[in-house]
């Protein structure tokens, strides 16, 4: 039986995710200046990388056992990390506003839901569905006024596949990853995910960098703080909830997210996004209720 310290800390767990997620885009958005979008992915990686695995050798964490496992936590990475990051940052390369990726991608709670039956066996109750649903109302609240004219079928294709990526990621990871250590899957899943992102900034871009201290400084936040702890929390969400539960949480991220971007760039922020803010979080209590 859990402590009181301990369910309190247990409770605060998917908010701090959401915090840390959150935080990315932020990171994304003072780093991707100085760096063209794959490039900064594959030294974010790397960094990563540097650091996990010398903690992963000196702490003899136990690898994902056999090479079937090894390939589902890999795969699982590619879906989470590789096409999804990639997915974001090339619709927004492309001239996608940021809050019509936004909006793609946050219909991956609906997704998940639609498709948790038939892949998890998951049963979604009708008050969850009336919370995903409030959710989504809720964050076309909070992008509505960051949607730009102008938009091609084209420029939607990345955000797409983003969405498929953390969808079925998600969903591939609860199912064929149920138990791992997340230190050492992590190496994996980062490394595959790795050669992709490399691939891509070699054949696509100059990979060249302007150095400055914002810039570094938003390197290492999205190498700490979103691929290290925010990833941790969430492969740990993953194998202690539902996939229905975790996806609900990404519907509060364009909230969280236009609060950091008010407050650090100025953004706007307007009064009907905050009764977005407030309709999405009711959408979240509503499809994380048992």
């Amino acid at each position: 039986m859990n402590s009181p310290h301990q369910s309190r800390w247990m409770a605060a767990i998917p908010w701090l995710f959401v915090l840390l997620w959150s935080s990315g885009f932020i990171g994304s958005k003072l780093g991707v200046p100085y760096a063209e979008p794959f490039t900064f992915l594959t030294m974010r990686y790397c960094i990563v990388l540097a650091i996990l695995v010398p903690i992963s050798l000196i702490s003899r964490a136990p690898w994902p056992a056999g090479k079937g496992q090894m390939m589902h936590v890999a795969f699982a990475g590619l879906l989470i990390h590789a096409l999804y990051l990639s997915g974001c940052v090339w619709a927004l390369k492309l001239g996608l506003p940021a809050g019509v990726v936004s909006l793609i991608v946050s219909m991956q709670p609906l997704f998940t839901a639609a498709f948790a039956g038939v892949a998890l066996g998951e049963r979604v109750l009708p008050r969850q569905w009336m919370g995903l649903a409030l959710g989504f109302i809720g964050t076309i609240m909070v992008v509505a006024h960051k949607m730009g004219s102008g938009v091609t079928f084209i420029m939607t294709v990345p955000a797409i596949a983003a969405l498929v990526g953390i969808t079925a990621g998600t969903m591939w990871q609860k199912r064929h990853c149920p138990a791992f250590d997340l230190r050492t899957s992590t190496v994996v899943q980062y490394a595959a995910s790795l050669i992709i992102t490399a691939i891509l900034a070699v054949t696509t871009e100059t990979m060249q960098v302007q150095w400055s201290g914002q810039f570094v400084f938003a390197l290492l936040w999205v190498a700490l703080v979103l691929s290290i702890g925010a990833i941790t929390l969430l492969n740990y969400l993953i194998k202690s909830g539902t996939a229905v539960n975790v996806a609900s949480l990404f519907y509060t991220v364009p909230a969280v997210t236009a609060i950091m971007a008010w407050g650090i760039f100025g953004e706007t922020l307007t009064g009907l996004a905050l009764v977005g803010m407030v309709v999405a979080v009711l959408g979240v209590w509503l499809a994380r209720g048992r």
